[in-house]
């Protein structure tokens, strides 16, 4: 509730009228004239209006889905954040974020943890900030996105001095290579596992020994890859990897549940072209994209308007509430004509 929009709570005298409308007098006597009325003088009818609670239950029904109705409406409507300094949490504490938010003029700017896909984020929840609302970044790095970002408001990206960044820059011939672990779960005859070895041992020296392949005899959370060389038998139902070679019956690639199986009739690969296009094949797959920097630089508003923001962004609790309160409404108001 601490995220509503205040100017929509001054709707809550709305709440008066259900109020009004149960201490009214709705129901009618039946008035019949005696036969002894004839003898009484004729005197005009008073009535005198007595305020009492009808419906109690009712009532409370019919304010609380007003303010649920509320609510909702000041989540999907109106903007109601300021001025923001998204702020990596690493740089909290630091006295260069209490500068730059200084010197930016955005001491009383409202702050925010920096979202992992900031860009998107913003893209995506961005109508929940008045247009004349202003973003200051404090990042320590930002990845560089495939399109300039298009935000309505104007955004400025500062990025935090690095502790290397004085430091003369190294050679990259001159700098060692470090090995990358790569943990591999091999399951073979005895008679095959020594080949098994020799061809991992051959993947290590590959590529200037940038991989040191890891081998092992069963799977943990940090397992890549599992070689299942048992033709007509199932591993464990238990062991996962993103990736599994396999002795079948034919070449191919199929999705598991255990994971993505590659097959091949003679495990392992003893001719040298086809071990260099497996060990090829293999990198290609799971290689990782290297991501850009992106440069400290102030943006100004590349869109008018936010984009459109769905219904679903709004608290799925307040819909449910709303929805089970109008049923409610409908039942108790049904049972007290009956």
């Amino acid at each position: 509730m601490t995220s509503m929009q205040p100017l929509w709570w001054f709707a809550l005298p709305v709440l008066l009228l259900p109020v009004w409308w149960h201490m009214r007098k709705r129901e009618r006597t039946r008035t019949d004239i005696l036969a002894t009325a004839r003898f009484v003088p004729a005197a005009a009818p008073q009535q005198q209006r007595v305020l009492r609670w009808s419906d109690v239950l009712l009532l409370l029904v019919r304010m609380a889905l007003l303010v649920v109705l509320i609510a909702w409406l000041a989540v999907l409507v109106m903007p109601w954040k300021g001025d923001t300094v998204f702020i990596d949490p690493s740089l909290e504490s630091s006295p260069w974020a209490a500068q730059q938010v200084q010197t930016a003029g955005m001491g009383a700017a409202a702050r925010e943890p920096l979202p992992g896909d900031l860009w998107n984020w913003l893209a995506r929840n961005e109508h929940e900030w008045r247009p004349d609302a202003r973003f200051l970044i404090l990042a320590s790095r930002a990845a560089m996105p495939a399109l300039p970002p298009r935000l309505a408001h104007a955004a400025e990206l500062r990025l935090a001095p690095s502790a290397t960044a004085a430091q003369p820059p190294v050679s990259v011939a001159a700098m060692p290579a470090t090995p990358r672990k790569r943990h591999i779960v091999v399951s073979a005859p005895a008679e095959r596992l020594p080949r098994w070895q020799a061809l991992f041992a051959a993947f290590s020296t590959a590529a200037d020994g940038v991989n040191l392949y890891v081998l092992s005899d069963s799977p943990t959370t940090g397992t890549e890859l599992i070689v299942w060389d048992h033709p007509g038998n199932e591993p464990p139902s238990s062991w996962k990897a993103p990736l599994w070679w396999r002795t079948a019956a034919a070449n191919g690639q199929t999705q598991t549940p255990q994971g993505l199986a590659w097959t091949a009739t003679h495990w392992p690969l003893q001719d040298v072209d086809a071990a260099r296009a497996l060990y090829e094949r293999w990198q290609a797959a799971t290689a990782q994209m290297a991501t850009y920097p992106m440069p400290a630089q102030t943006m100004k508003a590349g869109r008018k308007n936010p984009l459109s923001a769905a219904l679903a962004r709004s608290p799925e609790w307040l819909a449910l509430a709303l929805l089970a309160l109008f049923a409610i409404e409908r039942i108790l108001t049904h049972a007290r004509r009956r």
